[in-house]
């Protein structure tokens, strides 16, 4: 399969993708970390989608047993650059957040940050949720971190440019499927003339679609957050956390 044929979730992840969004440290992800574990993440813990694992590691740190998942492999090798990152040795595995490679009521919590959910339509999404229900035990928690729709739809920048120390990024954004879908097409261009770009196109989920859909599954929301600071959820809120149990 060629570079163009690709799926996006694929090609997004890919060396360079960090560039795009440097405040996303280690540094961040223990703040972070510090509220997930005060929302009952703990025990045997699957960070799904895990990138380059600095939530594994902070959460590692606070003596949780973790394993991180991902699909990339360029970001998996990433976490060797963490400070402390060589913690993590055997607990990264690579993996389709579509099949999961783990025993049925194996985890006791599951953490899915920074939008990495809605990014294989309405049918394989909710696939993903059926991975997610069938891996956790009963009693376990459940955090997911999705885009708050509300706030993307009315807030969309359609073009923007940044300049950054050896590169300009560009990024164009826009709505799709009236408004269920929020597509960005990134390009890199670097000082020396090389450029990489790629496509970002991610469902968007209401707090009470979300709810439905981990209901049905027997998961229930006990609340959602605004932020990693916990002010409740609202249409103006930058983040929509979910924070939910398996009955």
């Amino acid at each position: 399969m060629s570079q163009a044929e690709k799926p996006w979730f694929e090609t997004a992840f890919e060396s360079g993708y960090l560039d795009v969004y440097p405040h996303r440290d280690l540094d961040a992800a223990r703040v972070e970390v510090a509220w997930l574990m005060k929302q009952g993440v703990g025990g045997r813990t699957l960070d799904l989608c895990c990138g380059f694992g600095r939530h594994s590691l902070a959460l590692l740190e606070n003596g949780v047993d973790v394993i991180g998942l991902d699909l990339s492999a360029d970001l998996l090798s990433q976490a060797k650059n963490l400070e402390g990152g060589e913690a993590l040795a055997g607990r990264l595995l690579r993996g389709d957040v579509r099949y999961l490679p783990f025993a049925s009521g194996s985890v006791d919590s599951l953490v899915n940050l920074f939008s990495s959910f809605g990014y294989f339509g309405e049918a394989g999404d909710q696939g993903v949720l059926d991975e997610i229900t069938r891996v956790l035990r009963p009693g376990s928690r459940l955090v997911m971190d999705l885009m708050n729709p509300d706030r993307i739809r009315a807030g969309l920048v359609p073009e923007s440019r940044t300049e950054r120390d050896g590169f300009v990024l560009l990024e164009s954004r826009r709505l799709e499927d009236s408004g269920q879908r929020v597509t960005k097409q990134v390009r890199i261009v670097n000082v020396d003339g090389r450029e990489r770009s790629w496509k970002e196109d991610v469902r968007l989920y209401s707090p009470d679609r979300m709810g439905k859909l981990l209901q049905e599954r027997g998961i229930e929301v006990d609340r959602v957050a605004g932020s990693f600071a916990g002010e409740p959820f609202s249409v103006d809120s930058t983040r929509q956390l979910l924070i939910a149990r398996k009955v």
